[in-house]
């Protein structure tokens, strides 16, 4: 069960295009993240509204 500070999905489909954007140069990865960026957003969004 998601927390209440976690994304929704209509949430998420607004914020991903933002973050796929190609303001930031390409990085070589040299392996696979171990987190998506939208289970890093709501940590973030955890942390901020549990403080």
């Amino acid at each position: 069960m998601p927390y209440s500070s976690s994304l929704t999905d209509e949430e998420w489909v607004i914020l991903e295009p933002l973050l796929l954007s190609q303001i930031l140069p390409t990085k070589k990865q040299t392996r696979p993240p171990n987190w998506t960026k939208r289970e890093i957003l709501d940590g973030i969004f955890y942390q901020l509204k549990n403080r």
